[in-house]
């Protein structure tokens, strides 16, 4: 299993628990961006830089992933395509996308997205709390974990 990170959304503080996670797992992670970020030097941490533009660095993780990788983010619809091609997929506050759950996260997300476009001002999601990271830290080390049993039994 890979880590692909939909990074120039992502919060800092998840890239930095990602590298720690990379270099403790020997785990590949990698950051794909529009624009270059610092990362640390490791065999097992990649910055893919992509060209500017909507969707550009999505539709790049989702040409590149595997059926079984792993992708960080907060893009609904990227989570619906990862999850359409087999991965799985994995919010920065802890939330695993499924194929249960994606379509109801697609219906609120598309009606919000109404919403705003009619000029309806809603809410932005509340600050990252510690509880948002530690039910990421705990939901990727589960994730980890039955991957790493399922490789060697």
């Amino acid at each position: 299993m890979d880590i692909w990170v939909d990074a120039d959304a992502c919060p800092v503080v998840i890239k930095d628990l990602l590298y720690r996670i990379a270099q403790r797992t020997n785990t590949l992670v990698t950051l794909v961006a529009n624009k270059s970020l610092q990362i640390p030097k490791s065999q097992f941490i990649k910055l893919l830089i992509v060209a500017p533009g909507f969707d550009v660095a999505d539709n790049e993780i989702v040409k590149q992933m595997k059926a079984g990788d792993l992708v960080i983010t907060a893009d609904i619809p990227l989570a619906a395509d990862v999850i359409d091609k087999g991965g799985l997929t994995l919010n920065p506050r802890g939330e695993l996308y499924t194929k249960d759950n994606i379509g109801s996260r697609l219906y609120v997300r598309n009606l919000m997205d109404t919403l705003r476009s009619s000029g309806i001002e809603t809410k932005g999601p509340a600050p990252m709390s510690q509880k948002d990271k530690q039910l990421f830290s705990n939901t990727i080390d589960k994730l980890l974990s039955s991957h790493a049993k399922t490789r060697n039994p």
